[in-house]
């Protein structure tokens, strides 16, 4: 595999606008030896980046290594992790992967990666070859452990799918029962790892909020009741409004189930109200692309313009997908010590998210690489 060359870095000055937080920002700052500083610094070597400067961008839901016929090579996925850097996506969250990315840990060129492991679903009930299929759902618990201990800290789990078995009464139906569901996210939790859950139907979310979830991924079937639940639990949605839009087409091609086909199209027509519900309850809504699969890396900038599409501020929106996000999974932003992963825009993406497509420069540990 090829990497981009790194050279002995001169020292970046931003200058204009650098976003610390919600709460601070400065005029200006510097890069010295990877890390920015707030301090004015004695270098005569200085190359001056002019902008709006932000903490990289995060992509929570995001498969590196993953296409659509399932795991890719090494080199495929270093192109994908490349794609969503020169993107301005710095961090990213891998919400599932059957391929071995670990790789990509000792990469100071590529994003910083948050490995969820593999998928963890049961036979026929997911997509092939993506994810680990367990016989038995009373396997799940010891498999959570397990991907919690070969993961970054989070589990990846499905937590419901089509159930063809019933043929044309199929349709989407929880993979597994509420108390073996329970079992499993403690026993992620006493690995000292999180736990996400896929989720499009209404009759899963429940079993995962009482078993304490930490997070879930599209939650299209959410009830006004559930979201109330969400926002009181402080659990956080990711969107993935560039996936649910492809739904439709999804039911297009299901004739076979028409049950599970007319619910696919009912989520699909309420989902930028579902999004703003979730946003207007409270509920932390979290930027991914859904990229691997059907969906090209280096998409964050149209998966933003669909948030603020769905009715949220484009301020928050930047937010989540920079600093807050950042914070919710503990890796710094940027601060005085703090790695310089930033990414430089001409204008003030807080104002106008289309402004994220096109950046001026993306600073990786303190390294411009675009």
């Amino acid at each position: 595999m090829g990497r981009t060359p790194v050279t002995a870095a001169p020292v970046l000055h931003l200058r204009g606008t650098v976003v610390l937080d919600d709460e601070r920002e400065v005029g200006e700052a510097w890069v010295v030896g990877g890390r920015l500083t707030l301090t004015r610094p004695s270098a005569t070597d200085v190359e001056v980046l002019d902008g709006v400067a932000v903490p990289g961008l995060v992509d929570v839901h995001c498969h590196i290594g993953l296409a659509a016929d399932g795991p890719v090579d090494a080199a495929t996925a270093e192109q994908q992790a490349v794609a969503d850097r020169d993107s301005g996506v710095l961090l990213v969250r891998d919400a599932g992967s059957p391929a071995d990315t670990s790789w990509v840990h000792g990469r100071t060129d590529l994003p910083r990666l948050i490995r969820a492991g593999h998928h963890l679903a049961r036979p026929k009930r997911y997509l092939r070859h993506y994810g680990r299929e367990l016989a038995d759902v009373t396997e799940l618990p010891a498999a959570v452990a397990e991907e919690a201990r070969r993961g970054d800290g989070w589990v990846k789990l499905v937590a419901d799918w089509i159930d063809r078995d019933l043929g044309a009464d199929g349709d989407l139906r929880p993979l597994w029962p509420a108390d073996v569901l329970a079992e499993a996210v403690a026993a992620a939790h006493a690995e000292g790892a999180r736990v996400t859950a896929h989720t499009f139907a209404t009759e899963s979310v429940d079993a995962l909020l009482d078993a304490g979830v930490d997070c879930l991924e599209h939650a299209t079937g959410a009830t006004p009741e559930q979201i109330a639940r969400l926002a009181a639990d402080g659990v956080p949605v990711t969107a993935t409004l560039l996936q649910v839009a492809q739904f439709e087409a999804i039911a297009a091609q299901a004739v076979s189930y028409p049950l599970f086909a007319a619910r696919m199209r009912r989520l699909h027509a309420r989902r930028y109200d579902q999004v703003r519900d979730l946003h207007d309850a409270g509920v932390p809504v979290l930027v991914g692309t859904d990229a691997g699969g059907t969906i090209a890396h280096g998409r964050i900038a149209d998966e933003t313009r669909e948030m603020v599409r769905a009715g949220i501020p484009a301020a928050d929106v930047v937010a989540a997908a920079s600093w807050r996000t950042r914070a919710w999974l503990g890796v710094e932003a940027l601060d005085e010590g703090a790695s310089a992963d930033l990414v430089v825009y001409a204008t003030d993406p807080r104002t106008d998210v289309d402004v994220l497509a096109a950046p001026s420069a993306v600073v990786l540990r303190g390294v411009r690489v675009r």
